[in-house]
């Protein structure tokens, strides 16, 4: 027969209970088969394939591919809602810590949450807890001395390279800029979160 795969499906003659054994005949039926199988392999290759078109050879290629993949993701939550007064950063209750599997690996930490800062500003920022430093901050809006008033949802997206393939923990802190109470809303307004993104070099 004439092998159409993988253009289009070939069309196979099946005998029948009432053909002949050579209706079609033995050796039709047998090539039938093998350029079907023939065709498969082609397109599917094996272990190792150069044929560049073949599903083995692709996905080999893809496989390769060692960079950019994001090869894990942990994530921590805090439902308890919190206040601060303290014009210095303290723990605002959330962390969450990764072990990385690759040395050279960066990590993104991505912490999100709902609050309202009465009476003037806020700041945030992510730290390792390994160095105390500060990943990354920002100085939070007016907030609005009504407290019936809505509360804002922040995203606070932190880049580490912590070069170790040891456990390594990302916190969240806070502070008030001047006198006032700041309140993170985390059972109120939605459940606060942290993800800790490993993705390699």
């Amino acid at each position: 027969m004439a092998t159409n795969f993988p253009a289009s499906l070939d069309s196979l003659t099946n005998p029948t209970s009432s053909d002949s054994l050579n209706s079609p005949s033995h050796s039709a039926q047998h090539a039938n088969v093998n350029d079907a199988v023939e065709a498969l392999q082609a397109k599917v290759g094996v272990d190792s394939s150069a044929v560049t078109s073949s599903l083995d050879y692709k996905v080999a290629q893809l496989e390769a591919i060692s960079h950019g993949k994001i090869l894990q993701i942990v994530r921590a939550t805090d439902s308890t809602d919190r206040t601060t007064t303290s014009q210095t950063f303290t723990d605002a209750g959330i962390s969450v810590t990764i072990t990385p599997q690759k040395s050279d690996s960066a990590i993104i930490i991505i912490w999100s949450f709902n609050v309202r800062p009465p009476n003037n500003y806020f700041v945030w920022t992510v730290i390792t807890d390994s160095s105390n430093n500060s990943l990354v901050g920002n100085r939070g809006l007016n907030g609005s001395t009504n407290t019936t008033a809505g509360a804002w949802l922040v995203t606070q997206i932190a880049y580490d390279t912590p070069a170790t393939t040891s456990a390594t923990t990302y916190k969240g802190r806070w502070a008030r800029e001047n006198s006032g109470t700041a309140t993170i809303f985390n059972s109120t307004w939605a459940t606060g979160q942290m993800f800790a993104i490993e993705v390699s070099a």
